[in-house]
């Protein structure tokens, strides 16, 4: 089987380093991305299978960088889960077409869960 890819977009260097440890440790190849203006240019560079974006970051936020995807032929079935603790995250990520939401402070299970659903594309439970 293929050893699936995903890259985290957070300005929050803590957040990435977190999430980093605790994915390579679940078996993923992990790439991260602290400045959300290069976030096209590194998908295009690494090809994730999913990817993991905060919704509030300095300079392209995530609900902008949700719409360069969204819109761009090459990138536009890329799924996203948004990390969010905004009270109305997930209705922005939903609303910009995220294939999942989770609230900060995050539950590591819950991340696991959520990105193991949508790339394997097991139902919901």
């Amino acid at each position: 089987m293929e050893t699936k890819r995903i890259m985290i977009c957070d300005d929050d260097e803590g957040i990435l380093e977190v999430l980093e440890l605790y994915l390579e440790l679940e078996g993923y190849v992990v790439f991260t991305v602290a400045n959300s203006i290069k976030l096209v240019e590194q998908i295009t560079l690494h090809s994730p299978d999913l990817l993991l974006l905060d919704l509030w970051m300095p300079l392209l936020s995530g609900d902008q960088a949700i719409r360069i995807i969204r819109e761009s032929d090459m990138l536009s079935a890329l799924p996203i889960i948004v990390l969010s603790a905004s009270v109305d995250g997930a209705a922005v990520a939903s609303a910009r077409g995220a294939d999942g939401f989770i609230a900060k402070p995050f539950d590591l299970d819950d991340i696991k869960l959520n990105i193991d659903r949508i790339i394997n594309k097991e139902p919901p439970q």
